[in-house]
């Protein structure tokens, strides 16, 4: 797949290569997201070295690294080195005399670091002597985020404030989904992103496929066969220290329980006892904590946990429950259990692009801060709650992702729907303005009543391009 987007990205790296200045850049971010191409695709444009570590031991991990610095410093290969400040040394002295400021990118710096406690301790008086003179720039990835937390951004970790620079690379933005498809039609882009979410990878496995979800859900990820029929697992075990231990929270929210009450009861455990399990898949990027629009994140106890991402999610819905039927269905039995949990992995999908998109669409000429969903006894529930950046107007949401054109009809039923609700508290006193988000407008839908205003996915997906 080509490499898409990451423009912003891109020039932020640019700026530290360009200022030749010595400097200690932290990166990293779930697994599958794109750190690794993004950076090599930066060391192949400036000039730099870039190496992945693994699970070897440390004189084979120096022989790695020594042949890829070898590449930049001809002869740096030839060399045996006993250990590691050995190797930073040379590296140091054969640098300056070649003029060479890097950058050097280590990927994978959490592998590197398991075989290799001692490595963090070595970079620490090594980064501290290079600022001093002038000398390279080092950047450390990592998709492992405890263990880069723990030796890097912990406050009693060799390296804690030591790094010039620390970015988390987020998913990619689902407005560049047509460009992987090739269509943007807002029903497919939504299809794709239901099942992929802003993974890369997932995007390039999926690209041949095209437009057709359904078959590419079905040899990718729902028969045994398919590459990413374990993938969930596979990435709870990469993580170091692994995450497998936390899979059994991930199966209850997966299942439907999202207080910790419910989860508590579905794993029969005490509900004290999940707090930290909890917070480490937050941290990872597993779960998202949900909370009521208006409600203090320090004060509140009315969280929700959700699965945070819309390929997890599936995952979760369509192949954690049924692992012993994929074994021998046929193809038709599996795109009817896909089937079984489409419509609501597609709403959850649509609510959560269309919550993302109303900071930047300047709805009705204002604008607007991230909004949240609400619920509360004795109040209606509301998809998507805003207040304008001026104070002086509500934004009240519904979001529905009609698999067809919105017709008259369908934006009618809507309207009587949302008018029939009880405001949130928020809202009572407050000039209230209604949006409808539909995925895509039949050719005439006919006369909007006065104080509502309708936005499909065109506007969504050309608003979260500019993200």
């Amino acid at each position: 797949m080509q490499f898409i987007n990451r423009t912003q990205e891109m020039q932020w790296l640019h700026t530290v290569s360009g200022s030749n200045e010595p400097a200690l850049v932290v990166v990293w971010g779930r697994r599958r997201v794109g750190k690794s191409r993004l950076l090599a695709e930066w060391c192949r444009k400036v000039g730099g070295a870039y190496w992945v570590a693994d699970e070897s031991s440390s004189p084979i991990q120096r022989r790695y690294l020594a042949e890829e610095l070898g590449r930049v410093i001809p002869g740096f290969e030839a060399v045996t080195y006993p250990d590691w400040s050995a190797l930073l040394d040379r590296l140091s002295a054969d640098a300056r005399t070649r003029n060479w400021r890097g950058p050097l990118v280590i990927d994978e710096f959490p592998y590197l670091v398991s075989g290799a406690p001692e490595v963090p301790s070595v970079l620490q008086r090594w980064i501290d002597r290079e600022k001093r003179e002038g000398g390279l720039q080092l950047v450390l990835s990592g998709s492992s985020q405890r263990m880069m937390m723990d030796t890097i951004l912990r406050a009693d970790a060799p390296l804690y404030g030591r790094a010039d620079r620390l970015f988390r690379l987020e998913p990619l933005s689902p407005g560049f989904v047509h460009q992987v498809i090739k269509t943007s039609q807002p029903q497919s882009v939504l299809d794709f992103f239901t099942c992929w979410g802003g993974v890369p990878r997932y995007w390039e496995l999926a690209q041949p496929f095209g437009t057709h979800y359904r078959d590419a859900v079905d040899e990718l990820l729902l028969s045994p066969h398919g590459v990413l029929h374990d993938e969930v697992n596979r990435l709870l075990h990469l993580e170091l220290p692994t995450a497998v231990p936390l899979r059994p929270i991930l199966d209850a929210i997966g299942l439907g329980a999202h207080r910790i009450s419910e989860i508590a009861g579905r794993l029969q455990t005490p509900a004290t006892s999940l707090s930290r399990g909890l917070k480490q898949l937050h941290d990872l990027g597993y779960l998202q904590r949900e909370l009521p629009f208006g409600e203090d994140p320090k004060r509140s106890k009315k969280a929700l946990y959700r699965l945070a991402d819309p390929f997890v999610r599936l995952w979760f819905r369509a192949v954690a429950p049924h692992r012993g039927t994929l074994q021998t269905a046929s193809k038709a039995v599996r795109l009817q259990l896909l089937d079984r949990a489409w419509t609501g992995l597609r709403a959850q999908a649509w609510e959560e692009l269309c919550r993302r998109a109303v900071p930047l669409l300047s709805l009705n000429k204002r604008e607007w801060l991230p909004p949240a969903r609400f619920w509360a006894a004795g109040h209606s529930e509301w998809d998507l709650v805003s207040t304008a950046l001026d104070g002086e107007r509500v934004l009240l949401g519904e979001c529905k992702s009609l698999s067809r054109p919105a017709r008259r009809e369908d934006l009618q039923k809507i309207v009587r729907s949302v008018t029939a609700k009880t405001v949130p508290p928020v809202a009572v006193a407050a000039r209230r303005e209604f949006v409808l988000f539909v995925p895509e407008l039949a050719d005439d839908p006919g006369p909007i009543p006065p104080g509502f205003t309708v936005v499909d996915g065109r506007q969504i997906f050309s608003a979260l391009a500019k993200a």
